[in-house]
């Protein structure tokens, strides 16, 4: 199977760089991945409600320019379906076992993503109420989608 993240912005820091480094060469034995990167834009500290929908626009038709039409699209949000770990994997074989060969996840900026992207996906997926970082929402995304392979092929993973 064929994962990809779409995310907006690049990663600035070193540590969640090497994070996400460790975890696309552990997933390399599970499937190919693609990590693709659009520019995000720059946001005022306090943004009016009218800047904040121009922003999440702009940023969601570049993510709309990468969204393959034929893979499952699987939207980040905080208002998005809850799973823990081992119903995520079983999801995940499940999409496989149906015939999904290309996954795509979409992580938004730090404003989140556009709604028509929200509104468009097959699935939105929460893994907290809280907010995390966009940048930390890889290397979450990426050792969940690590596990999930482990949980899959029956492989031990600590709990």
């Amino acid at each position: 199977m064929k994962f990809s993240i779409l995310c907006v912005g690049k990663i600035k820091e070193s540590f969640y760089r090497d994070a996400v480094a460790e975890y696309a060469k552990r997933l390399s034995r599970y499937g190919k991945l693609e990590i693709m990167e659009v520019a995000d834009e720059k946001t005022p500290d306090e943004p009016s409600e009218a800047q904040r929908l121009q922003i999440l626009k702009k940023e969601g038709e570049r993510l709309k320019k990468v969204l393959a039409k034929d893979a499952f699209h699987v939207a980040l949000a905080i208002d998005g379906q809850k799973m823990d770990s081992v119903r995520f994997a079983a999801r995940l074989e499940q999409l496989g076992v149906s015939g999904v060969s290309h996954v795509q996840f979409l992580i938004g900026g730090s404003l989140g993503l556009d709604r028509e992207l929200l509104d468009g996906a097959d699935l939105k997926l929460s893994f907290s109420d809280m907010t995390f970082p966009h940048q930390l929402m890889r290397v979450i995304l990426l050792e969940q989608l690590y596990r999930a392979f482990r949980i899959i092929n029956g492989e031990p993973y600590h709990k």
